[in-house]
């Protein structure tokens, strides 16, 4: 029955559902990293997404845990191949089966994972990288194709490149091109992209450019209006993550894919380690973005037309992360560690909450002990932050203020926490002592560790080693 033939009113009805669906509406997802010494078990974690209705979830590698945790979950999971091992991938087919076949197939099954995204590297194009994984990419990323059409699971199962914003740039939006030492593979990789229906996904990140530039203004960097807008002819923005959005589309219209379709890979805000990274600053910013996003009011060059998904990063803190590009890189958690909400924030499905049945350490705690004299504190300090986090103590972490005594007990304690609370780990030559009573100064607060028995470490241990394996046969052929 064709839609003339229907009732008139009931015909539009049917007209108006269609059109919502066709509307672009960005999906908000979130980024789920495991570099910590204090992790919940992933059934826990897939608990907490599913409790805080976060449908969507991009993962950095292919830990056989938390697969097997999401599975039968339906939610969206985007899987990560490391960039150290792109060379294998694009030399040898076989690899790419292999790895397709241990880290896909197997998961794809009936009330398995919906897995539908495959990230090949991770920002492999970043300027600090020299180039090193460059010409390793769309190999790979061919061959990687091949072994899923092999699979069937080539329709199914889209490939992306996650790209940091620094493979384009602009003075202007409208100006936006890619760096010249990329237009080529650019090219090469968006038109492969188009050709088999994946997204562009890029990483955005407004907090680095008041990290990085003290000039830059505060207000541009957040949604609620800026007394510094960008001009750029008869486009006017407001706030840095649409100026740099829409500076990635001139870059894409420049080498003739303008309406490829945009995923956001990872944005977000730090909660410590830095002035600029605090709980009130994350949550305006991350509250804005996702008003910004469900709003759909699009970009000057995209009006109505959002990122068709968005992860934010990140999930949880991540206390094992490097400091290199400075101490905030352990915070981006919208929950802690633990799984408890840092602040406020409604994904536009209600308010987050916590995680349940987090299994504890007991509450015990590793001080300085007031009866010893705490002159040559110094190497055991410096032992206590070379294994825990103690970036909290640093200049401009929230914890910094806490005064002398206390930036010793709370490294003593993070050290105590990391080793599962060995009561030898609390001695450091009679200067530590175990206290019952929470040692947590105002909004300072010393942890107590999570009881995390799963067995992902010794997974991924066995997952390096089949790669070794591999390497080593392919070559010897």
């Amino acid at each position: 029955m064709a839609v003339a033939d229907l009732n008139p009113a009931l015909a539009l009805l049917i007209l108006l559902l269609v059109g919502s669906l066709l509307q672009a509406e960005a999906d908000i997802g979130v980024n789920w990293g495991i570099l910590s010494t204090h992790r919940l078990s992933p059934p826990i974690v897939v608990d907490l997404l599913k409790e805080n209705r976060i449908g969507k979830v991009k993962l950095f590698d292919t830990d056989p845990s938390i697969l097997r945790a999401l599975m039968g979950s339906n939610i969206e999971v985007m899987v990560g191949i490391p960039n150290e091992m792109l060379e294998l991938l694009s030399s040898s087919p076989v690899a790419a089966d292999v790895w397709v076949t241990q880290n896909v197939s197997r998961y794809v099954v009936k009330g398995g994972v919906n897995m539908r995204y495959i990230a090949v590297g991770n920002e492999p194009f970043l300027t600090s990288y020299q180039g090193q994984f460059q010409s390793f990419v769309v190999p790979a990323m061919l061959n990687l194709q091949q072994s899923l059409a092999k699979a069937n699971l080539a329709g199914y199962i889209k490939l992306v490149v996650p790209c940091n914003a620094d493979a384009y740039e602009a003075s202007l939006p409208s100006q936006g091109a890619f760096r010249p030492e990329l237009t080529q593979i650019m090219t090469q990789l968006v038109s492969f992209l188009n050709s088999n229906g994946s997204p562009f996904l890029v990483n955005i990140y407004p907090f680095f450019n008041i990290y990085q530039n003290t000039d830059f203004p505060q207000d541009y960097a957040f949604f609620e209006g800026s007394t510094h807008p960008v001009v750029d002819g008869q486009n006017i923005y407001y706030n840095a993550f649409d100026g740099n959005f829409d500076t990635l589309v001139a870059s894409l219209n420049r080498i003739g894919y303008g309406q490829m379709p945009i995923v956001i890979g990872e944005v977000g805000w730090p909660t410590d380690g830095s002035f600029s990274a605090n709980l009130s600053a994350a949550r305006a910013f991350n509250q804005g973005l996702i008003n910004h996003l469900l709003s759909n009011k699009g970009t000057p060059l995209r009006p109505g037309v959002p990122a068709a998904d968005v992860f934010l990063f990140s999930l949880l803190d991540e206390e094992q992360k490097s400091t290199l590009p400075g101490n905030f890189e352990r915070h981006w958690g919208i929950f802690s560690f633990d799984g408890q909400v840092k602040y406020p924030l409604n994904l536009g499905n209600g308010f987050l909450k916590n995680a349940r049945d987090v299994q504890y350490l007991p509450s015990r705690w590793c001080v300085a002990n007031p009866f010893r004299d705490l002159t040559d504190v110094s190497n055991h300090m410096k032992l206590a932050c070379s294994v825990a986090d103690c970036t909290t103590l640093y200049y401009g972490g929230l914890c910094n203020a806490i005064g002398d005594k206390g930036n010793i007990s709370y490294a003593f304690n993070s050290y105590y926490q990391v080793q599962k609370q060995d009561e030898r780990s609390c001695d450091f030559d009679g200067l530590g002592m175990v206290t019952f009573l929470d040692p947590s100064i105002g909004d300072c607060h010393f942890l107590v560790g999570v009881n995390d028995k799963s067995s992902s470490t010794s997974c991924r241990i066995l997952s390096w080693l089949w790669i070794l394996i591999l390497w080593v046969l392919i070559s010897a052929s």
